[in-house]
């Protein structure tokens, strides 16, 4: 069982993957010519912790498209939490976030670094402000939001697309998770459920010379070196007396 109440041994995987609890928490493993290193969520070490320590604060791409400045910390729903490196780097900037993932394995993986970093000192006070929701953000975002009574001004979303990073790495780490999702051919859907939510703005991360997801018209883009943000606004994210957003 893990932390969200979920039996490892029930969830379904393809063949050639499993989940298995090691000495670094819960990893998801197979043959690693094929899927590369096991699949953990480790926030407490690794690029992880160096990020939390040496990231860029604010001035991150992430944090920027989010709205986060001073005097002005969101809420956030990330709506494709995969394994939560985006959700950590905001929570660690102040902000809480809630983490909605509807495959089943990496929900699982997460949950299990959550559980992990709260148990530790260094990262408790970033885990508390991290809610984790498994569940599908197409079909019952708005549900969802209602079920735990969070209040989204951001929803941030990262859904698949056919990346180019010449990184075996991560070609590998994607193949994992299109086994996993599939394509997210439902993108279009999606941004549609994040609009009706979000009471601010949704920002999307795309490759940076994709085009963007069909359906409204981008209001503006943040870019960095490989990737970029298209961000969709209802209205300004602006400090207001008391340290609360307006």
């Amino acid at each position: 069982m893990n932390a969200c109440g979920v039996a490892i041994e029930s969830i379904a995987l393809p063949t050639g993957l499993t989940l298995e609890r090691r000495a670094e928490g819960l990893v998801l493993a197979g043959d690693e010519k094929r899927y590369g290193k096991p699949l953990y969520v480790d926030f407490v070490g690794g690029k992880a912790g160096h990020r939390r320590r040496f990231g860029g604060g604010r001035g991150q791409l992430v944090a920027r498209a989010c709205g986060l400045a001073k005097g002005v910390t969101p809420s956030v729903i990330d709506a494709t939490a995969g394994l939560g490196r985006d959700s950590f780097v905001l929570a660690g900037l102040g902000a809480s976030v809630l983490l909605v993932e509807r495959v089943p394995a990496i929900a699982a993986l997460l949950a299990d670094g959550l559980l992990r970093a709260a148990n530790d000192a260094d990262t408790a006070e970033v885990a508390a402000r991290m809610r984790l929701m498994p569940g599908d953000a197409v079909a019952e975002l708005g549900a969802l939001v209602s079920r735990v009574g969070f209040d989204p001004q951001v929803v941030h979303l990262d859904p698949m697309f056919p990346h180019r990073e010449k990184s075996a790495l991560v070609k590998k780490e994607m193949r994992v998770f299109r086994e996993l999702a599939g394509d997210d051919d439902d993108a279009p859907r999606l941004l549609e459920a994040a609009l009706d939510v979000a009471s601010h703005r949704v920002v999307v991360k795309r490759p940076r010379k994709a085009p963007p997801i069909e359906g409204p018209s981008v209001a503006h883009t943040l870019e960095g070196k490989t990737s970029r943000y298209d961000i969709y606004v209802h209205r300004s994210l602006r400090p207001r007396r008391g340290g609360q957003e307006a």
